[in-house]
């Protein structure tokens, strides 16, 4: 028997269940692999509950051989980003399958017909959903440890299985791992000599730093907002967050934020720089396999205290003060505050462009190492 593939109903949660939960076949006796929380992921495939699907069209679709689940996929436009990039692109995403071509090609077929049917002239993934999601792009290299937390992970043939049907390189995305031991804590108090009187200097142009102020978070969101589509928007694949989407991701965060590693730098009151470390609360959700109830809650917040990793997750300086001493002020004072909490021994910076090499010079300046890349590929649709 072929494969069948059915298109799901995204209202239906049964069905988001059934296309969550293949991720358990897939993944069964892999090491590496850290179970997503279940209802969480059911919610972002939802129109009810992400904000995404108010600007972009999804369709879900499962692969079936002999009646048993065996992959999926997504398709979506983000007429947000065609409206920005003036494109008729298109997407796949939250792809998983088991290592044979007839179902992954089945996949990709339907995903792309479904795209040309709508006019659209190139696909791009994987992609879940967008930049500002997180997660995207494939590993290709790195697959000797789990991911940090909102990175992802796949088996190393899902690269000849997207390679195979056609798919082109886009742009890759490169992690760096900082290891906090004794060794790196010398060379941070060495660091920090040189840094210090940059950030003195800033202070002293009228730049001022502070925590992110998590009991006035609606009004702490509209001014990271702020930063955020000024700083990224020259980025390869940016797409502008709207109100909605960044007000629901910071709800999300602000469960697992430590105040004192989310900062703001302000010049004159007018919001400049913003830069946020979280813990890599992959550590705990590894042991949880996917539940937070009726007992997960209790591991999961005992476990956050014990959490020895951190992954910065952004940085960005508006336009208009980069290189005027707002970067080497959140530097200093992010880094100082992070090692003398003395409970991290990991630290991994991503995703960033390949090509944005200022950003990875900074990395590199501030001891990070080059351990994992992921890639988001493209293919014509125009035959």
């Amino acid at each position: 028997m072929g494969v069948e593939i059915r298109e799901l109903n995204p209202e239906n949660k049964r069905e988001l269940k059934k296309f969550v939960m293949l991720e358990w076949k897939i993944y069964k006796n892999d090491p590496n692999w850290v179970p997503p929380l279940i209802d969480e992921d059911i919610k972002r495939l939802s129109p009810k509950h992400n904000p995404f699907f108010e600007h972009s069209e999804v369709k879900l679709f499962m692969a079936f051989k002999d009646g048993k689940p065996v992959g999926r996929i997504d398709a979506h436009i983000d007429y947000n980003f065609n409206e920005f990039h003036d494109e008729d692109a298109g997407f796949f995403g939250f792809f998983e399958s088991f290592n044979d071509k007839e179902i992954a090609y089945a996949l990709f077929d339907k995903a792309v017909n479904w795209l040309k049917e709508r006019g659209m002239k190139v696909i791009y993934g994987p992609m879940n959903f967008t930049t500002n999601d997180d997660e995207c792009g494939l590993l290709i290299d790195g697959f000797n440890s789990p991911p940090v937390f909102g990175m992802t992970y796949n088996p190393p043939y899902y690269i000849d299985l997207i390679e195979s049907y056609g798919f082109e390189k886009a742009k890759d995305l490169v992690a760096y791992l900082i290891t906090i031991d004794e060794e790196y804590k010398k060379f941070i108090a060495h660091l920090e000599r040189r840094l210090k009187p940059l950030a003195e200097k800033a202070q002293e142009w009228g730049f001022t730093i502070r925590n992110v102020n998590m009991k006035d978070l609606n009004n702490e969101v509209k001014r990271i907002f702020n930063i955020y589509n000024s700083a990224w928007e020259a980025n390869w694949g940016f797409v502008p967050f709207t109100e909605k989407e960044i007000e629901h991701l910071a709800q999300g965060l602000k469960q697992i934020a430590i105040p004192e590693l989310a900062k703001i730098v302000e010049y004159n009151g007018d919001p400049a720089a913003f830069g946020l470390l979280i813990p890599d609360i992959n550590q705990v959700l590894k042991k949880m396999n996917g539940r937070l109830f009726p007992f997960g809650f209790i591991k999961f917040l005992t476990g956050l205290k014990k959490i020895d990793g951190l992954r910065l997750l952004a940085l960005g300086i508006k336009k208009g003060y980069r290189r005027k001493g707002a970067d080497s002020l959140l530097y200093y004072h992010m880094m100082k505050d992070a090692i003398a909490m003395n409970r991290f021994r990991y630290c991994e910076v991503s995703w960033l462009l390949e090509d944005n090499y200022l950003i990875i010079r900074a990395t590199k300046f501030m001891g990070g190492k080059q351990y994992k890349t992921y890639r988001v590929y493209q293919k014509s649709l125009i035959d």
